[in-house]
């Protein structure tokens, strides 16, 4: 029976899979860490108190990537290409989704507007992030290989998940709201539409490496689409809804260390 515990069970045991997966996770996790690097950075006078904690976000994106690569090396293998088709931070910069690595690149103070688009963007990213480390947590969060790592990005995740919802609520009251919510819309709308294409592109490579049939790559791909339907439809709404979080502050200590492994 396909499950998602099934399929990333077959990924950590094989590892060519598993070489690949944390090589895909790995590349992402260190954009992201980059990025808000590059924010904190450019952020305008009106928004520098934000910079603690956009710089600890981005602490907590390099840590994620090195606990990425740290899971390959306790294995003895190296980081592989990652295929472009499954670069979904790059592939989201495409479509106009988030700041462009150009405007980063340069020195020049970002407006409040870029810091809307930021915020929105990792609204929305995060929630994706969020909602899959639950899940991986739920099938693995006790796996002696991989189980502590997953719990702790997991922990993060839901903290900047947290502080996007705060953030963003603190600039509504402020007076934009209604650019915050057609920001966010944009921005999940063009998620959704991502995430299907690197999911069946990693889907794809997996099926390769792993020698799956093709009666088993077409029900996955055939998931794949079902999710996709349900999120244009009405899933997407989830990650546009804002309220205050649990966890207040969330990214305003600094960041934590990664596992001993790393």
């Amino acid at each position: 029976m396909l499950s998602a515990r099934s399929l990333f069970q077959e990924i950590v045991d094989n590892d060519d899979a598993y070489r690949l997966f944390c090589s895909i996770a790995a590349s992402g996790e260190s954009q992201g860490g980059w990025e808000n690097g590059r924010i904190a950075a450019l952020l305008p006078d009106s928004q520098r108190e934000l910079a603690p904690k956009v710089t600890r976000h981005g602490a907590d994106e390099d840590k994620h990537g090195r606990i990425f690569q740290a899971l390959m090396r306790k294995r003895g293998l190296t980081p592989t290409h990652v295929p472009e088709e499954t670069d979904y931070t790059r592939l989201l910069e495409r479509r106009g989704i988030g700041l462009a690595h150009d405007k980063l690149r340069r020195d020049e103070p970002l407006s409040e507007q870029d810091i809307i688009t930021y915020l929105a963007h990792s609204r929305v990213t995060e929630q994706r992030a969020s909602d899959q480390m639950v899940m991986l947590k739920r099938c693995f969060g006790d796996h002696p290989e991989v189980g502590k790592a997953i719990r702790m990005i997991s922990h993060d995740e839901d903290n900047h998940l947290a502080y996007c919802h705060e953030e963003l609520l603190r600039l509504a009251r402020a007076g934009h709201g209604r650019t915050i919510q057609g920001v966010l819309r944009d921005c999940a709308l063009a998620e959704v539409s991502v995430y299907r294409d690197v999911s069946l592109a990693v889907m794809g490579h997996m099926g390769r490496i792993l020698r799956w049939p093709a009666a088993k790559s077409w029900l996955l791909a055939a998931a794949i689409w079902g999710i996709y339907g349900y999120e244009r439809a009405v899933g997407w709404r989830r990650m546009v809804s804002l309220r205050m979080p649990e966890r207040r502050n969330a990214l305003g200590g600094p960041a934590t260390s990664a596992p001993e492994f790393a």
